[in-house]
């Protein structure tokens, strides 16, 4: 018996190849074609963008334009698992699938999946060849209205929520009000999610990160707005004739910057000068005479500030402050000491490690030096709540008395360094593991008992 024939349709449908235009007159085609068959028309690209090409021989059978990704998606986002200074830095590893064509004369069963297969496969590299660095994930919509979007299902795409209903799920910004799409993405690499949020990347994707992080702000609008409120009741130490701009939005800047790690007057300076006109506005900062444009203080009034305001009372404000909205963050934090230039001193942080957000600070105006003690400080402040949480930190805050201010006194736990430079107490714990058997292997306990100290 001879094997079944394939017949020329099918061995077409497994010749699809990509091919990205960049010749003005195919690009002009491109658009052409969008416009007279796609149901949105040609759309304009907006940043890095990639006209690709899906062909059948040297016939063009399928057309997808590739662009910068949405600003923010929350269901994209809760799945990547990253926050607003990640996803701020690496936002440029996503890319849209702004729209996606299939010729008329040449629509068939089953050909969307398999263009959608070839179209992925490819822009990786091709992406790479002309942007110098390979994207981790794509992303697209479609409306649950007119497309159930099964050939993006078939193609290995995964629907992962709902956007928002006002058009700003789109790069572009559409005159009618629009539904609600469903938000599709495709991994382009394996470990996509896990690189996304990874500390370091591949050099073949550094390409990608932003060269300055535009994340305005880490907060929203209300909280923008009480924590001006927080620190604008603070004593002013300036002159009258210095106080152009309100003292509750200097520190505000401030306390955004270092939330954000930034170690320089300068860096500070930058991230005011990021604040959109809205956020300028909750922080009650004044228009230039005559426009509408809000201006933000320059370098010599966060030093002025820095250098008479009181770092115990800016700590202790701004901790109190991240307590109160701390709210339902998840409860694995970081220690993390910077010293700030330009005279600020040593700033001591106690970070949520999950959500990269800070949830209390402690300052010591003499600077390096003082770390370990300045973070005991910090954990033993009534301030901070450390009960049922776990405690991270490097091999300088492994001492006795941190251990006890997380464990005993505050119900913590920790999990701290130990290096080679401290034997007495590396001996010690090689000892004791010894005769434990790893972790994975130990049996859940049965009530609620405290944890055990490590």
């Amino acid at each position: 018996m001879k094997p079944p024939q394939t017949s020329l349709k099918q061995a077409a449908n497994l010749s699809l190849t990509t091919h990205i235009v960049s010749e003005r007159t195919a690009q002009l085609r491109f658009r052409e074609l969008m416009e007279e068959q796609h149901a949105l028309g040609d759309r304009r690209p907006k940043g890095r963008s990639l006209y690709q090409v899906v062909c059948r021989g040297n016939e063009w059978v399928g057309l997808i334009l590739w662009t910068a990704s949405c600003w923010f998606l929350k269901a994209r986002d809760q799945w990547i698992g990253w926050d607003a200074m990640t996803r701020s830095e690496r936002l440029g590893l996503v890319v849209q699938q702004a729209r996606f064509l299939i010729i008329e004369k040449h629509r068939e069963p089953n050909l969307a999946s398999q263009i959608l297969g070839a179209a992925v496969r490819d822009l990786p590299n091709q992406w790479e060849e002309v942007f110098e660095y390979r994207p981790l994930l794509a992303e697209t919509f479609t409306d649950p209205e007119s497309h159930n979007g099964t050939c993006y299902k078939a193609a290995g795409w995964e629907a992962v929520g709902m956007s928002g209903r006002d058009g700003r799920h789109y790069a572009e910004k559409l005159p009618e009000p629009l539904s609600s799409k469903k938000i599709w993405i495709k991994p382009l690499h394996p470990k996509a999610k896990e690189l996304l949020c990874a500390k370091e990347l591949p050099k073949s994707m550094e390409g990608g990160l932003a060269e300055n992080i535009v994340t305005r702000s880490p907060f929203n609008a209300p909280q923008l707005y009480s924590l001006y409120q927080v620190f604008q009741k603070l004593p002013d130490p300036r002159g009258r004739q210095a106080r152009k701009y309100p003292l509750g939005a200097v520190l505000t800047i401030v306390a955004i910057a270092l939330l954000r790690g930034v170690v320089h007057v300068s860096a500070i300076v930058r991230v005011g000068q990021k604040l959109s006109q809205s956020q300028r506005g909750k922080l009650c900062l004044r228009c230039k005479p005559g426009t509408k444009f809000r201006e933000v203080p320059g370098y010599s009034v966060y030093r002025e500030v820095l250098r008479l305001i009181d770092l115990d009372i800016l700590a202790s404000a701004l901790t109190q402050w991240l307590q109160t909205h701390a709210g339902g963050l998840p409860r694995t934090l970081a220690v993390d000491g910077k010293t700030i230039r330009d005279h600020l001193g040593l700033v001591v942080t106690l970070i949520d490690t999950e959500e990269g957000v800070p949830v209390a600070i402690a300052a010591n105006p003499l600077g390096k030096g003082h770390e370990m003690k300045t973070t005991q400080a910090l954990l033993s402040s009534p301030d901070v709540d450390l009960k049922n949480a776990t405690v991270t930190a490097d091999s300088l805050h492994t001492q006795d008395q941190t251990a006890h201010i997380i464990t005993r006194e505050k119900g913590g736990d920790y999990v701290l360094q130990l290096r080679d430079n401290q034997p007495t107490m590396h001996e010690f714990a090689q000892k004791q593991l010894e005769k434990a058997p790893p972790l994975f292997l130990q049996p859940m306990p049965d009530t609620d008992a405290p944890k055990s100290e490590l």
